[in-house]
């Protein structure tokens, strides 16, 4: 999200449990932030620089305007507080499936009573940064609809003397007390009020120093504006409070959010990890480089594997395995075990260092080797999913200035740049093709595709294969070309993001229905199937023509296949028996070529010789092997 680094889709770490397990570890909330540090610190072998902002765990706190103006409804029946609980709720859920080690808080301003360790008054911690669990879900749950809305004017109550300098400093002591290392610290600001401060300088003064002191921590603070009656202006005291990420610009504000489907756009455009897969440098000639980050832009997802979980505790199992010598059941250390491989009968054994020194054939980085017109990139060279690369001004300066230059030359002169990419230390180098994207912004001038380069996977030669057209095609000319009018008919912009895996979608509706209680499961979409009506309506009467081209007069699609008979009905073909020599079948098991002969051959073979071998090639081979071993 931004118009900055890109917000990879692609973060797919799925929830780790089978579903009765894991609806269990739901409902306990999970291990507390206090027990391990992040394992996912850098990926192994990618030699990135050792910088804590590029480790640990990400962190965001919903800081909630919780005053009366936020409870009146806009005419349809949704308050724009009910807007940022659902929202809030969302993120929740997503965040149980896809990064359950992330922290996440909730923080009410503006209220009657309080609740943070500072002591300040109308600030409210509901919620500390704690991970995702379905007992958070169901306590925000609490307070949506008109019930809700009764329930938290008795239990929090309103007050308009809040300060929000406060508010902001409660947040940024929640971060403090956080054991574990971060990596992005964020706060989301939802409000429906552009002048908190109108009428107290010194309070307004205090908000513009906290908001530079998060600043010059490394805090992020998003505001997420609600619509107002008279529209929200920013510049009135926003503009002076709002931060954003280096990777970001300010420059461009979305607009305020009148829907919840606006306001949870923003929201993921923000909230979404923009963790790179490695950083490296482009090396542009042996003098010249600037650094980036690869990103994926998209990544597929699967069904989380089953985590074994201890009865008593419900906490996960971890495993550790050793290695002990067969003969005298002595520990072995890695220093003890040696890598072999089989050549010619013959174990070629290495040490570990060895066989890493053999997958070793480049230092890291991307390497220059030129340019070509795009139009040489063909569909057909698609050998695996592409990567994305945005430049790191943190680790080389100037970097980002260079790499605009490039982007903007390759699309101007709609050229790609070919390079050698080796990702990392003991992966062999890959010809790459880095093909430049354009920044796109939507209406709500909410980034869609970030600028930068897409890195595809060029193939080896031994990667395409030459097939064979010699065979004639019986179709006729006007037959190609009434289905070439059929296919252009149907044509449509294809984009991955806009087909959801309903597998997967039903399978974690089902997970987070039997996690928070409900009575039935929500029904996934399947977006997938095919539009029958409007492609019906598209093609009008082009596939009656195309089948009074191609089939019969009489011909029934959905009519039933009828068998072929024969001239004779009494006479039925009976298949040649094909009969094979004793020899031939002792020579075939001494060679151990069973396998090349048929079924129907080994069937009659086992049948010659009294044999009772199944009905698999398998048994029949087995049953073969063993009567010529003993005769």
């Amino acid at each position: 999200g931004g118009t900055g680094r890109p917000s990879p889709a692609g973060e797919a770490r799925a929830a780790r449990a089978a579903m009765s397990e894991w609806v269990s570890y739901y409902r306990s909330e999970g291990p507390g932030p206090e027990e391990e540090e992040e394992e996912d610190e850098q990926q192994e072998g990618t030699e990135a620089v050792a910088d804590y902002r590029f480790s640990g765990r990400d962190s965001l706190i919903f800081l909630v305007d919780a005053s009366k103006a936020m409870f009146e409804s806009d005419g349809e029946g949704v308050t724009p507080f009910d807007m940022t609980v659902q929202c809030i709720r969302n993120v929740y859920t997503s965040k149980i499936i896809s990064s359950h080690r992330d922290l996440l808080g909730v923080v009410f301003y503006g209220t009657e009573k309080n609740k943070n360790l500072a002591d300040f008054k109308h600030v409210y911690v509901l919620q500390e940064l704690d991970n995702p669990g379905a007992k958070r879900v169901l306590e925000l749950d609490q307070y949506r609809g008109d019930e809700g809305r009764v329930l938290f004017c008795e239990t929090f109550g309103h007050n308009a003397d809040y300060s929000l300098g406060e508010a902001l400093w409660a947040c940024s002591n929640l971060f403090s007390d956080v054991q574990v290392r971060l990596s992005h610290k964020r706060i989301m600001l939802f409000t429906n009020e552009d002048d908190p401060h109108a009428n107290d300088s010194a309070k307004a003064k205090l908000a513009r120093t906290r908001a530079g002191d998060l600043r010059d921590t490394g805090i992020i603070l998003d505001l997420m504006h609600l619509k107002k009656p008279g529209g929200f202006d920013i510049s009135l005291f926003y503009r002076d409070i709002i931060n954003t990420a280096e990777d970001e610009d300010l420059g461009i504000q979305p607009e305020e959010s009148g829907k919840l489907e606006h306001l949870m756009k923003k929201v993921r455009a923000k909230e979404t990890n923009k963790r790179a897969l490695v950083r490296l440098n482009l090396y542009l000639n042996k003098d010249l480089s600037l650094s980036v980050g690869v990103f994926n832009l998209i990544q597929k997802a699967y069904k989380p594997y089953p985590v074994k979980l201890y009865r008593e505790t419900n906490e996960p199992v971890k495993t550790k395995t050793r290695m002990f010598n067969g003969k005298t059941g002595s520990l072995l250390l890695p220093s003890d075990t040696k890598r072999a491989q089989t050549y010619g009968n013959r174990q070629i054994v290495m040490e570990k260092e060895e066989t890493e020194e053999l997958k070793r054939f480049d230092s890291l980085g991307l390497y220059l080797i030129g340019f070509k017109p795009l139009s040489m990139l063909k569909q057909h060279h698609h050998v695996k999913p592409s990567q994305f690369i945005y430049p790191e001004e943190s680790l080389v300066s100037g970097s980002t200035t260079l790499f605009n230059a490039l982007l903007m030359k390759c699309l101007e002169k709609q050229v790609m740049a070919l390079c050698r990419y080796t990702a990392r230390r003991n992966t062999p180098p890959r010809f790459v093709a880095l093909v430049p994207q354009e920044e796109e912004v939507d209406e709500q001038k909410v980034q869609i595709a970030p600028p930068g380069f897409h890195i595809i996977f060029l193939p080896y030669a031994d990667d395409k294969r030459n097939v064979d057209f010699t065979e004639k095609v019986p179709a006729s000319r006007e037959q190609v070309d009434k289905m070439k009018e059929i296919i252009q008919k149907l044509r449509f912009k294809y984009r991955a993001d806009s087909f959801e895996n309903p597998v997967l979608q039903q399978h974690f509706r089902n997970l987070e229905a039997l996690a928070l209680d409900m009575m039935e499961p929500e029904q996934a979409e399947d977006l997938t199937m095919p539009k029958a009506e409007e492609m019906n309506r598209r093609l009008g009467n082009l596939v009656q023509e195309f089948k009074q081209l191609v089939y019969p007069p009489d011909y029934n699609p959905d009519g039933k296949a009828v068998k072929r008979k024969q001239a004779s009905d009494s006479q039925t073909e009976k298949r040649p028996k094909v009969e094979i020599s004793k020899d031939e079948l002792r020579s075939h098991v001494q060679k151990g070529t069973l396998g090349k002969l048929t079924v129907p051959v080994l069937k009659d073979a086992c049948r010659l010789y009294g044999l009772k071998g199944g009905g698999k090639k398998q048994e029949l081979m087995d049953a073969l092997t063993e009567y010529f071993s003993e005769h």
